[in-house]
């Protein structure tokens, strides 16, 4: 068996006016991201793991924020041709792990749909996907609500 683990970071700051997306959905919230794409910075997180698993640099040489092509580009679209590109070196997603970091708004109703909607995209099972949240405790620029985090960490498998 050839095993293969990579991790992510993503963080983008938050700004009245804009959207929030999470893992592949809209959540409710007075301030969104702002970004390139869409600004789901856990989608983000996910691609940086699973490219680096598979050492395909990182999402940024896949889809530079230079590129109209992806100005304001679903996120979804990124994890699939990202999951497209891991199945053309032969490899499979074991698992994910991730963490997002907000201070506001409470995430925990909302990981659910997310874990549904990521399973979907990347052709997995839900129990193949965890999705964690936490605060900073009102420390550093997550806990003042300056801007918002994830991390994630993957394990692909080469078939």
């Amino acid at each position: 068996m050839n095993f293969r683990i990579g991790q992510g970071y993503d963080v983008h700051c938050l700004a009245k006016g804009e959207e929030l997306w999470l893992g592949g959905i809209k959540i409710p919230h007075s301030k969104g991201t702002i970004a390139h794409s869409d600004g789901d910075v856990l989608i983000h997180a996910i691609c940086d793991a699973l490219l680096g698993a598979a050492k395909l640099r990182d999402i940024g040489c896949h889809f530079p924020d230079t590129d109209e092509e992806f100005k304001n580009i679903d996120s979804k679209i990124l994890l699939k041709k990202t999951c497209e590109l891991l199945q053309k070196e032969n490899y499979q997603v074991v698992n994910i792990d991730s963490t997002i970091c907000a201070q506001q708004p409470k995430l925990k109703g909302y990981i659910p749909e997310m874990e549904k909607v990521l399973a979907k995209v990347m052709q997995l099972e839900v129990g193949q996907i965890s999705i964690k949240a936490t605060t900073t405790e009102k420390m550093g620029f997550v806990g003042e609500e300056k801007g918002i985090a994830a991390y994630a960490v993957a394990l692909i498998e080469k078939v």
